[in-house]
């Protein structure tokens, strides 16, 4: 027993706890019925252990408006932490390009893993720099904070993670949302829907 409460406080603490989610459909709103078909997006997963709502719930939303969407990670697979489930990448990180117009990564604890990978790192400043939408939400946000883009920037990102971003220089906010320019962040799974929303109309 207190093997499992200690499990249970670590990934509360080390980026969205990962409860059991309910199933639920996603209808686009906030935008009006808009074409997006010629948007490409790419959302960044953690080989293991990214969070569920946080990748599936915005993968919806912007498939609602038409947008295309392709994943990316380190592995040929990536495998999410509440319901393990497995998504087949379509391109190896390393491969990546920014020939999308956005980027979203996306968090749960796995995401760590990227706080100090050069290559997603490298990724998110390349996109900021060419003016494209730039998104991570959860702990996500700490990567771009690392990557140099979120200096004078207001931000937002799962508490535990908010000192970082101050150390990194963005004025960090407590909303779930939050968009400064190109740069979209949010702070955990409740916020996924308005997360995407807002990198639809980002997008428009």
């Amino acid at each position: 027993m207190k093997t499992f409460f200690i499990l249970m406080l670590f990934l509360f603490l080390s980026g969205c706890a990962a409860e059991k989610i309910e199933k639920q459909v996603i209808e686009p709103k906030g935008v009006e019925q808009m074409d997006l078909s010629n948007k490409k997006v790419l959302m960044v997963l953690a080989p293991e252990k990214f969070r569920d709502e946080e990748y599936f719930i915005p993968r919806q939303v912007l498939e609602g408006y038409g947008i295309k969407v392709f994943t990316t990670s380190n592995k040929k697979e990536a495998v999410s932490i509440i319901e393990q489930k497995k998504v087949t990448v379509d391109v190896l990180l390393e491969d990546a390009t920014t020939d999308y117009d956005a980027i979203i990564f996306v968090g749960g604890p796995g995401a760590a893993g990227y706080f100090n990978d050069q290559t997603a790192l490298d990724l998110a400043k390349d996109f900021y720099e060419e003016n494209k939408v730039v998104a991570a939400i959860c702990i996500a946000p700490t990567i771009l904070a690392n990557a140099g883009i979120l200096e004078g920037k207001k931000a937002t990102v799962w508490p535990s993670e908010s000192k970082n971003l101050k150390a990194k220089g963005a004025t960090y906010t407590s909303q779930p949302v939050i968009q400064d320019g190109r740069i979209i962040t949010a702070n955990g799974p409740d916020a996924a829907k308005d997360f995407a929303e807002t990198i639809v109309k980002a997008l428009k």
